[in-house]
């Protein structure tokens, strides 16, 4: 793609698509629209398995017509297709009901300033170099060990895309990103009994992934370290949520706190604006501008612009997580979170991964979760475990087939540390975190 020209060549089309919006009938319309390239291979017991070439496009609009909202998509960037696509959602809009609360954000509230985030870093593989760095990742994981008898396969992915965003108000920008990783998984067997298990690395810069013997090396490492699991009597006991799982109990906060969870009234933190629902040495806040951050965005799905904020300082929620029509609802102000968090941070203690294990000092180390109980209208939380059985700071073995369970509120407030072992290959940001007393059945 040659950057700039092919980001003016979609803004345009962005442009016919919202003046075509007016001209039917429409007074107000956003637009986006998307352009990705790509490349995936997959290797599996040293052959080649699937080897695949994305490229893709597709472009949505949404019009209002007073405050009827009308949407529709295609990936027909023609003429007349933009046409069509405009006369669709004028239709819908004009069946639907008014909704007061609906529209476009504020014009105020539209980012202006636009500073690279370094998000674009082109990879030129081909097919033949993507196939043998799988093949490598992958050997390397099968050569590590004898228990190790069987492969899910090594898998090579590289992206690069534009996205464009435009509405009736001014607002017209475009940016490209890049998106590169490459992951392993492997299974071992010991005694008749087998375990998988995997690892993977991300990053928008390929030069920044981990190379393929370590993941490699790394998913066989992990699964041979669960071999022999058992399981545990039922107890109540501290738990240690490893990094890369760690994310999911920040991402069950901020469901809590975003607006759709509080305008329908769903959420365990109803009205907990201003109130302590951490301990005080936690501090969770957005950095959307980070550069090269997986995260990272000068404007939200909207065009609002993003900030970096606080969400909760010294435990007390400071924010919540809104987009303009969820703010209109609660009678607040849109945070620029259309569309999510931005590079979500949970600042950590000085205490690295060891050090976390001599602190949970006798309990139980989640290392992978199964199932999706969380009531976000409760808060009451019961998922499906694995991980390793802790003795005086030291791993005794891996456990399986266990129950953890609890409430949120109540394990949030019962955090008793963040590590600085941090997880960056996501969009919330934190190390390993320490629960004083969980309840584990077998």
């Amino acid at each position: 793609m040659q950057n700039k020209e092919e980001i003016n060549r979609l803004k345009n089309l962005v442009q016919d698509l919202l003046d075509e919006s007016k001209k039917q009938g429409a007074t107000s319309a956003e637009a986006g629209l998307s352009v990705d390239n790509g490349l995936s291979v997959t290797a599996r017991l040293g052959e080649v398995e699937t080897i695949e070439h994305h490229c893709d496009q597709g472009l949505g609009i949404t019009v209002y017509i007073g405050k009827k909202k009308g949407s529709a998509n295609t990936n027909d960037l023609s003429p007349n297709s933009i046409k069509e696509t405009v006369k669709a959602a004028c239709s819908i809009a004009s069946f639907s009901n008014e909704d007061e609360f609906s529209g476009l954000p504020d014009k105020d509230s539209l980012a202006v300033e636009f500073p690279d985030l370094d998000r674009n870093h082109p990879w030129n593989l081909d097919a033949e170099t993507a196939i043998n760095l799988a093949v490598e990742c992958e050997d390397s994981a099968r050569s590590f060990d004898k228990e190790i008898n069987n492969s899910e396969g090594a898998t090579i992915n590289s992206h690069q895309g534009i996205r464009v965003l435009g509405n009736s108000l001014g607002f017209l920008q475009g940016y490209q990103s890049t998106r590169h990783s490459m992951s392993c998984s492997v299974l071992g067997e010991r005694d008749g009994e087998m375990q998988r298990d995997y690892w993977y690395s991300v990053s928008r810069k390929a030069e920044k992934l981990e190379s393929a013997t370590e993941i490699g090396t790394k998913a066989a490492e992990r699964t041979i370290k669960r071999l022999g699991a058992r399981s545990l009597s039922t107890r109540q006991c501290p738990v240690l949520y490893s990094s890369e799982v760690a994310s999911g109990l920040i991402g069950s906060l901020i469901g809590a706190i975003s607006g759709g969870s509080l305008y329908r009234k769903s959420s365990f933190l109803l009205d907990a604006l201003g109130t302590k629902i951490l301990p005080e040495f936690i501090h969770i806040h957005e950095q959307p501008h980070l550069k090269m951050a997986l995260g990272s965005s000068v404007y939200d799905a909207e065009g609002v612009s993003t900030i970096a904020r606080d969400i909760v300082k010294e435990g007390v929620l400071q924010g919540y997580v809104l987009s303009s029509y969820s703010a209109r609802k609660l009678g607040m102000k849109n945070t620029g979170n259309a569309g999510g968090v931005h590079n979500l941070t949970v600042d950590s203690s000085t205490n690295d991964f060891f050090a976390m294990l001599k602190q949970l000092d006798t309990g139980l180390l989640v290392t992978e979760l199964m199932g999706s109980g969380v009531n976000g209208v409760t808060g009451d939380y019961s998922r499906g475990a694995s991980g390793f059985w802790v003795e005086s700071g030291q791993i005794q073995y891996p456990v399986e087939e266990i129950t953890i369970a609890g409430n949120l509120k109540d394990m949030y407030k019962n955090i008793v540390s963040v590590g600085n072992d941090v997880d960056y290959r996501g969009n919330i940001r934190t190390g390993s975190i320490l629960i004083e007393q969980m309840a584990v059945a077998g």
